[in-house]
């Protein structure tokens, strides 16, 4: 950046920022809202998984879920440690929330976040069952996709370098829920799969959340969006409804 350009002119030209020394107090509460979202997201989604481990049908599987509870533990790790170099008590941060904690699967919150935390409201909902959650995880994995797609282009450069590594391992989730899946159909399962699409596709599908366009230029001159909440929301539409027809499946009307 030289001396004759403001930052939100560098940020507009496509600029990065690399230290939290150089960061202004409005894009710090961005960033770390950003990163809040997403570690806690990983937290709480990996305490659900950690609850189903024991119910996968096979060794296979079970380390299946094994190993995604580890790496969505490590994936918070990593972005944690970036929060830490912002001042966030990343020991505390961990450990004092209540991950594991679930409302109850009717219960109707949209995209309301809870007041412990800030995951997506998804991970608020229980998972009943090893069907239950592969379906979850077939339809999670590729919004998880289409967001860090987003995420790995923000100016921040330390933590769009992080979400670039984390991307490919989460795409490895999804394609172990879709090979969980071929199983579950081949076991004559797809009923069941059915009715917890018909209950994971809404609740995944507000976790974009609404657009607010004010809210989104904001974000965009800072260089921390650039597609809105429809257009990432559409795109996950159109990839899991794909991979539901592969199955034999349909997505909710």
């Amino acid at each position: 950046m030289t001396d004759a350009m403001t930052l939100d002119s560098y940020l507009a030209a496509g600029g990065v920022l690399t230290n939290p020394t150089n960061v202004p107090p409005r894009y710090r509460a961005e960033l770390m809202k950003l990163m809040a979202t997403f570690v806690d997201s990983e937290l709480a989604g990996a305490a659900g998984f950690a609850d189903v481990i024991n119910q996968g049908p096979g060794i296979k599987e079970r380390i299946a879920a094994a190993k995604i509870v580890l790496e969505k533990t490590d994936h918070a790790d990593r972005v944690l440690k970036i929060m830490g170099e912002f001042g966030a008590d990343t020991d505390r941060y961990a450990t004092h929330h209540p991950w594991t904690a679930r409302l109850d699967r009717k219960a109707d919150i949209g995209a309301t976040r809870s007041e412990h935390d800030m995951r997506l409201a998804v991970f608020n909902y229980p998972i009943a069952g090893w069907t239950d959650a592969v379906v979850m995880n077939l339809l999670m994995s590729r919004a998880v996709a289409e967001q860090l797609a987003e995420f790995s282009t923000v100016s921040y450069q330390p933590l769009a370098e992080a979400f670039r590594q984390i991307a490919p391992i989460e795409a490895h989730h999804g394609e172990l829920a879709l090979e969980g899946a071929v199983k579950l159909v081949e076991n004559g399962e797809s009923q069941d799969m059915q009715d917890a699409v018909d209950y994971w596709w809404p609740r995944v599908a507000v976790s974009f959340g609404r657009d607010d366009p004010k809210r989104f230029e904001h974000l965009r001159s800072l260089g921390l969006r650039h597609s809105t909440n429809a257009a990432l929301r559409e795109r996950w539409t159109r990839a899991a409804d794909a991979a539901l027809k592969k199955l034999g499946l349909k997505s909710p009307s």
